[in-house]
């Protein structure tokens, strides 16, 4: 059996003058298709960043990333495909477009236009998922931090503990997976192995991250109403503002949080724990939570 090719893109939507939604399409030449932004995963990045890179190339358009649509599988001529798609918002969507190398065309329609114009029954697939899909909620990031030192290993203080080889190598490749939601806060524990987690990438973005022993997994054993409470609290900002962040802390402690600002929604929880360097993404709209999803730690 051949080897399936990975691919990844989104639908990029915006709100016009008059409040309705409409998303951008794309015209390839090489195939005069009517198409949504998509491409080929590169050797070593994750799905995600590959739908944020695609999106880009094609569009030229800058984005931020929302919950996952689904994937869809057909046959090329070079073989078996498989595409994953992600909601994405256009941040700068007046901005003219050029023509590049994949495409020579984009256009903005309204949903029922885009749906009558497309080429390919998988994209259209896509988008009648993306119209069911809460697109506009906005994400709180719980991360747990990369792969640490064995506390077995480490003879100064627990909250001293670093990241081991891969751990390291996690942080350094969470910029490419975590730029793609528009950032707007970092939170991390105080604890060594968080803060190293998060801080090349807060770098990167421009972020002062926000350190604090609330997030902590010794506070939380004290006192654990602290670090739920500071949870929900970046929770019902996230609804009053809009604007995405990112929480690291700890294996002890996430499940807790995640049981705290879900608790007036009606969405399951996931069954499985978070390995080091995985996170769930908890999407709100003004209200609640109205979606989770699960990011795996950084390929390695």
């Amino acid at each position: 059996m051949s080897e399936i090719t990975q691919a990844a893109g989104g639908v990029v939507w915006r709100r016009n003058t008059t409040d309705e939604i409409e998303v951008a399409i794309i015209h390839r030449p090489r195939y005069d298709d009517w198409s949504l932004p998509k491409g080929k995963l590169d050797s070593g990045e994750t799905l995600i960043a590959c739908a944020y890179r695609e999106i880009m190339e094609e569009t030229g358009l800058s984005v931020q990333l929302g919950p996952f649509i689904g994937e869809i599988e057909y046959f090329a001529i070079d073989g078996q495909k498989r595409v994953s798609y992600w909601c994405a918002k256009a941040i700068d969507s007046e901005k003219a477009f050029h023509v590049n190398s994949e495409v020579d065309l984009m256009e903005w329609h309204n949903i029922e236009a885009a749906l009558a114009k497309l080429t390919r029954e998988t994209d259209i697939e896509i988008l009648t998922k993306f119209i069911e899909m809460p697109f506009d909620a906005t994400p709180l990031i719980l991360l747990r931090h990369a792969k640490a030192l064995a506390r077995s290993e480490w003879q100064s203080g627990d909250e001293d503990r670093p990241l081991e080889i891969i751990g390291q190598q996690q942080a350094r490749r969470m910029l490419a997976t975590y730029q793609v939601f528009g950032l707007a806060e970092i939170h991390t524990s105080d604890a060594v192995r968080c803060y190293d987690t998060v801080i090349a990438m807060a770098k990167a973005l421009s972020i002062e991250p926000k350190i604090t022993n609330h997030l902590s997994e010794y506070t939380f054993k004290k006192d654990k109403d602290k670090s739920l409470d500071y949870a929900k609290k970046l929770a019902e900002q996230i609804q009053k503002e809009g604007k995405p962040i990112l929480l690291c802390s700890h294996n002890p402690v996430l499940p807790r949080m995640l049981e705290k600002i879900t608790k007036k929604s009606d969405v399951d929880l996931p069954e499985s724990k978070l390995l080091p360097g995985d996170a769930w993404v908890v999407y709100f709209d003004k209200k609640k939570c109205v979606h989770i999803e699960v990011i795996p730690a950084p390929i390695v």
